[in-house]
């Protein structure tokens, strides 16, 4: 079993509050908008981080990290990236991929919409964590954690991080 944190669009935000779920997980994964390595280099001085970089991260980012992260994680097939879509709404560049090649659980980021939809249709599970930063629209910054365990996605919770 292993204690998943989730999170994105911190866009150069990292603080206490965040690093304390950092601590409680086994590994984190950041779906993009990264902004600034400080981030990153935060939080994997704590923990095993997967990440990807999104649409207002620089060459320093994308060197760093790729596009898109698949990958299966105690028996679940994972794909993150940034800009996804979501369903039944995925983009062009997913879309295909999703209809051949399904993951189990489809993660993105970018809206700074929490958001987490089963799509019966293509069998998976999409999340999508909200944004932990403070920059954007959103008035709440939020993350996920759940737990994987032998193919099954459990024990999902939101994490508020209070107002931005």
């Amino acid at each position: 079993m292993k204690k998943i944190l989730l999170l994105s669009d911190t866009h150069s935000y990292i603080d206490d509050r965040i690093l304390h779920y950092v601590n409680e997980a086994d590994e984190v994964w950041h779906a993009g908008d990264i902004g600034d390595l400080k981030v990153t280099d935060a939080i994997e001085k704590l923990k095993p981080l997967r990440a990807v970089y999104g649409n207002i991260d620089d060459d320093k980012v994308r060197v760093a990290y790729p596009l898109d992260q698949r990958f299966t994680c105690e028996g679940v097939t994972v794909w993150i990236t940034h800009i996804g879509g979501y369903p039944p709404k995925y983009n062009i560049n997913t879309r295909d991929e999703i209809k051949s090649n399904p993951p189990k659980l489809f993660i993105c980021g970018h809206s700074h919409i929490l958001k987490v939809i089963p799509d019966n249709k293509n069998g998976l599970l999409h999340m999508n964590p909200g944004a932990a930063g403070k920059h954007g629209f959103h008035k709440v910054r939020t993350m996920l954690r759940f737990t994987l365990d032998s193919g099954k996605i459990e024990n999902l919770e939101v994490i508020e991080l209070g107002k931005k």
